[in-house]
């Protein structure tokens, strides 16, 4: 085993961003030990695990929070996680996204109770399954739809779909973006070159055989990379989120979307983050024609569940090519895919819980938290930045919003990231371990908006210069 215990951030020891760095290598001492002394349950548990779970958690990203050891949870409900030492978090980080709408929405666990009475899987069709779709096309626009586990799995069988629909093999992506993890789209660019991305690991095929990758915000890039007509499908988030964000420069998707279509292409958008922009993802509220959307996490209350969904065109090629292949295994769907209790969890969520009311809640205090964040910005002088998308906020190292993958990762500095994240979660509020991400869900109050902020506010306090 490789332990329970996460390596020590090598600190912040050199003026970076506009923080103090023999300041804050100071303060990260001080945090790591006030992390020790608040969480000994955890440390307890953590021990416990490192015994038989690889790095000591059942999944290795558990391990990037920065924290000494990992936090163990006892429950979450709401916008709270209540520690296994009975530390009460406010949580801005929700599942990062899985929770979007708050821990165990009343709908769904009421909807999960009864289906657990009445059978789980089954691999065969429900009401509620038809329900889905029917609210799925109602509400995103596209008519037809499947299921899938992950947005990962979503992804990687829209994609099948689509190559074996067109003939073509090609992907096309941007770089610096994230997609689960379906294998085609770790491939970043390097000095204008496609590399592999290096920390992939066990990778055995040549993916830039078949991925084509091009700056976000570059249109010019695009149209020559689609111009060979080799590109099935261009895969995107309307938003780049997962390398900070990035938005689109404006008028960028209407053109992107019409280079697309002309040069004989298809275009998915992975709403899966971008559905904080409102009830139909980013894409519906600003008008962008799409080909297939996928949305995962947040879409059955944080039950592992996800779905896709195609125009009549798409999904008229689609059942084509399906029904042209030989018999056999497609390469798409599980045994559980669709299984009872996730389309239960997702009829209560899409009908109940992820609701305009919601969204209108959502948008005050995420608007109100992004103000915040600004005026602290101002206040301490950083050169930093912020970006919003709905109910999604973000605060970012560079003082200009980045305008593509390259410009937003080197605005990464994950020692700070994490220096600032103990300090917050020393002081009782929780954001994304991954670059500054916070989420507004519907139990978010403004008196927790506002504890946010003052964390945050001593935090900076003591890392800028004095």
């Amino acid at each position: 085993m490789n332990g329970n215990r996460i390596a020590p951030s090598p600190g912040v020891r050199a003026a970076r961003h506009g923080v103090d760095g023999r300041r804050a290598q100071a303060f990260l001492v001080r945090e790591r030990q006030a992390y020790i002394a608040r969480n000994p349950r955890s440390a307890q548990c953590a021990d416990a695990a490192g015994r038989h779970l690889l790095f000591g958690v059942p999944l290795h990203w558990m391990c990037d929070w920065g924290t000494p050891f990992a936090l163990h949870v006892e429950s979450a409900r709401g916008a709270r996680v209540t520690t296994v030492d009975g530390q009460e978090l406010v949580d801005f980080c929700l599942g990062d996204t899985g929770a979007m709408f708050g821990h165990s929405p009343a709908p769904v666990v009421a909807a999960l109770q009864r289906q657990a009475e009445r059978g789980l899987t089954t691999m065969l069709a429900t009401a509620d399954a038809a329900e889905v779709g029917r609210l799925l096309a109602e509400r995103f626009g596209l008519p037809c739809w499947q299921f899938a586990l992950s947005a990962t799995d979503a992804n990687r069988y829209v994609v099948r779909w689509i190559r074996a629909a067109t003939g073509r093999k090609k992907l096309l992506v941007f770089n610096g973006c994230y997609h689960g993890t379906i294998d085609d789209v770790f491939v970043d660019l390097v000095d204008g070159h496609p590399v592999q991305r290096p920390s992939l690991l066990g990778q055995v095929h040549d993916l830039t055989a078949h991925t084509v990758v091009v700056e976000f915000n570059d249109l010019p890039a695009l149209e020559a990379a689609l111009a060979s007509g080799e590109v099935a499908c261009v895969l995107a988030e309307p938003v780049m989120t997962n390398i900070g964000m990035v938005q689109p420069a404006p008028g960028y998707w209407e053109a992107a979307r019409a280079l697309i279509r002309h040069h004989g292409s298809l275009l998915v958008m992975d709403e899966t983050h971008c559905i904080s922009a409102g009830p139909g993802g980013y894409a519906r509220a600003h008008g962008i024609e799409t080909d297939a959307i996928v949305l995962g996490k947040p879409v059955g209350g944080g039950l592992p569940c996800a779905v896709y969904g195609m125009s009549a065109e798409l999904a008229e090629r689609a059942v084509a090519a399906k029904r042209a292949a030989p018999p056999g295994h497609s390469g798409i769907g599980t045994t559980l895919t669709g299984n009872m209790l996730a389309t239960a969890a997702m009829r209560a969520a899409l009908s109940e819980v992820m609701t305009p009311a919601a969204y209108a809640h959502m948008f005050a205090l995420a608007d109100e938290l992004a103000s915040g964040i600004r005026a602290l910005i101002g206040r301490h002088r950083l050169p930093w930045s912020v970006t919003q998308v709905g109910a999604r906020v973000e605060f970012q190292f560079t003082p200009q919003v980045p305008r593509n993958g390259s410009e937003a990762g080197r605005a990464l500095d994950s020692d700070l990231e994490h220096l600032i994240h103990l300090g917050l979660l020393n002081r009782g509020v929780m954001i994304t371990p991954f670059h500054n991400m916070m989420l507004v869900c519907p139990q978010t109050t403004p008196d927790d908006v506002g504890r946010l902020l003052a964390a945050l506010d001593e935090v900076l306090g003591q890392i800028v210069p004095a």
